[in-house]
């Protein structure tokens, strides 16, 4: 993560995104409520709302009244391609940044990814 921390709000969006990436909440489960949020992670409500209002924005949850917030249809293809857009940004472009600062190679990158990558049982 950056050295600045995303807002919680942002962050608690993101958790509830992972849950949807990972597979735990599918197309058509009801997300967290704010209140279960709040008091899971300990925050103001209005930070939980917040959080989830944005997911309302992006197209990944759809409010419905009075019974809560539910994941929609395309939701996990809506947060892969956003993420995917951004993955250059948010993380190659500081690894490289650092690469430079360090005085590695382009060889030595690409051997610190495969053995990170292999660790974690992805073989590029």
């Amino acid at each position: 993560m950056n050295e600045t921390a995303a807002p919680l709000f942002q962050q608690i969006a993101a958790l509830v995104e992972d849950t949807v990436v990972g597979g735990d909440l599918a197309a058509g489960d009801r997300a967290p409520s704010t209140n279960e949020l709040a008091a899971f992670h300990d925050i103001n409500p209005a930070t939980a709302r917040r959080g989830l209002s944005l997911l309302v924005e992006r197209g990944v949850l759809v409010k419905r009244r009075g019974i809560g917030m539910f994941v929609t249809t395309h939701a996990r293809r809506l947060i892969l391609d956003r993420r995917r857009k951004g993955f250059a940004a948010a993380y190659l472009v500081p690894l490289i940044d650092e690469a430079v600062k360090l005085d590695l190679s382009r060889q030595k990158v690409r051997e610190l990814v495969d053995a990170v990558a292999e660790s974690r049982g992805l073989y590029i």
